[in-house]
């Protein structure tokens, strides 16, 4: 709890960006969670967000499965966020592909072996 780490980013909407991350929830083996700020941007159009948390958390709980397995689920939260952000985001469903990819690069690299 209290941690920030530092993520740059890049879509195609926004261009390349960084945010702050403020770690909020902290649980060992079980949840973490953090509130993104954005800290950085390459278009000017961006520059009036810097420094805003905007409402909304990131994380992942963890369940274990078994001796070698966990369940890994990633959670957007939004409803602490501005109306105009939970509709422009339509209440985190815009987030579900990368979600997904996340999660299953995630299970790719588990399965590799050393």
């Amino acid at each position: 709890m209290g941690d920030v780490f530092t993520m740059k980013m890049h879509n195609d909407e926004m261009g390349d960006y960084e945010m702050r991350n403020y770690v909020v929830e902290y649980d060992l083996n079980k949840r973490i969670a953090w509130e993104p700020e954005l800290s950085a941007v390459s278009r000017t159009e961006f520059v009036v967000h810097i420094g805003n948390r905007a409402g909304y958390r990131w994380g992942y709980e963890l369940e274990s499965d078994g001796p070698h397995a966990t369940v890994v689920t990633e959670i957007f939260d939004c409803t602490q966020a501005p109306e105009w952000l939970r509709v422009a985001i339509d209440d985190g469903n815009r987030w579900l592909p990368g979600m997904t990819a996340t999660l299953e690069r995630l299970d790719e690299l588990c399965r590799q072996k050393p």
